[in-house]
């Protein structure tokens, strides 16, 4: 092998395992090895978008040595039920964000039987849940931060949606990786709304102020038969993209907040369609206005859901 080459590949498997060392801070992390544990503070001084892209262009390759290895590693260190999914050999797959992004078997995750439930969108912990009040939300314990914030500063979804319920579902690196529609609806608009890029792990919102409304997401919003729903996906360290199945990657060239609008061409996606999908992350608050829906009682902040779980119920 040419000193060239040598030095690439040396390269490329050290930023791996440096964005690895993101990526793998997930479900139950071993707390003695210090690869899955970025602090607060060191993430304060990193350059969040800089190693979101070269995460992202790694996870793109098509090397085989590289995404074989990769996945088989990622598989072992987050204990992935891999007879869950649609291709169950990591070499069928084309890269590893193929992988991240993988579809499960059919009958994976049933919606409930009750039609009038709302089901989760994903798999994950919840983080948090209950009422907004006052234009406030919980983060964490001691930690709040605004509706209108986590909404870009629209005035009028505020309005819509404070007083209203949230549920705030964390995704561990391990967790499945499609978000699907809670609940039948129409799309009518969807924002993409830039920041920063923080791990949303417990550490990092226990301690990262407005830590949502901080970060880069895709806003969502649909009129359901339960009225107004927002599907926020928020984004996070080494998150190499967002996408809509609408809209493809949502990712725009700018450092503003994009709207589009959908009134003239809606979009009906039916309760436990995909509506989108991480490419590494993150996180998911959905929120509904009041006094539409309440929350199940048996999810509470630090328990597992999984996508299709019923997740509210008509008041």
């Amino acid at each position: 092998m040419s000193g060239t080459r040598w030095l690439t590949r040396t390269l490329t498997i050290v930023l791996l395992l440096c964005c690895q060392s993101l990526y793998a801070d997930g479900a139950e992390p071993s707390q003695t090895d210090p690869v899955y544990r970025i602090s607060p503070g060191l993430q304060e001084l990193l350059p969040h978008h800089l190693i979101n892209d070269i995460a992202y262009s790694l996870a793109e390759k098509q090397w085989p040595w590289l995404k074989n290895w990769l996945i088989r590693d990622f598989i072992k260190k987050n204990t992935i039920d891999m007879s869950e999914a649609a291709l169950q050999n990591p070499e069928d797959y084309l890269n590893f964000n193929d992988f991240f992004t993988r579809a499960l078997k059919e009958g994976a995750r049933p919606q409930p039987d009750d039609p009038s439930l709302v089901s989760s969108p994903v798999d994950g912990t919840v983080s948090q849940i209950g009422w907004i009040e006052n234009d406030r939300i919980i983060q964490a314990k001691q930690h709040d931060y605004s509706l209108k914030a986590l909404l870009a500063g629209n005035d009028a979804l505020a309005d819509t949606f404070d007083n209203g319920l949230f549920s705030t579902i964390y995704l561990s690196p391990g967790d499945y990786h499609r978000v699907h529609m809670p609940i039948t609806g129409t799309l009518r608009k969807m924002a993409y709304v830039p920041g920063d890029l923080y791990s949303v792990n417990q550490e990092t919102t226990d301690s990262v102020e407005n830590l949502y409304a901080r970060n880069e997401r895709v806003i969502s919003i649909f009129d359901t038969e339960y009225g107004p729903m927002a599907v926020i996906m928020v984004g996070a360290m080494v998150v190499g993209s967002m996408e809509t199945v609408w809209a493809g990657e949502v990712k725009p060239d700018a450092h503003e907040v994009t709207w589009s609008f959908y009134d003239d061409t809606p979009i009906a996606l039916n309760r436990g369609d995909e509506m989108g999908r991480f490419k590494l992350g993150s996180t998911v608050i959905v929120l509904f206005s009041w006094p539409v829906v309440s929350w199940l009682e048996d999810h509470q902040p630090g328990s597992k859901i999984r996508m299709g779980e019923g997740l509210a119920k008509p008041k």
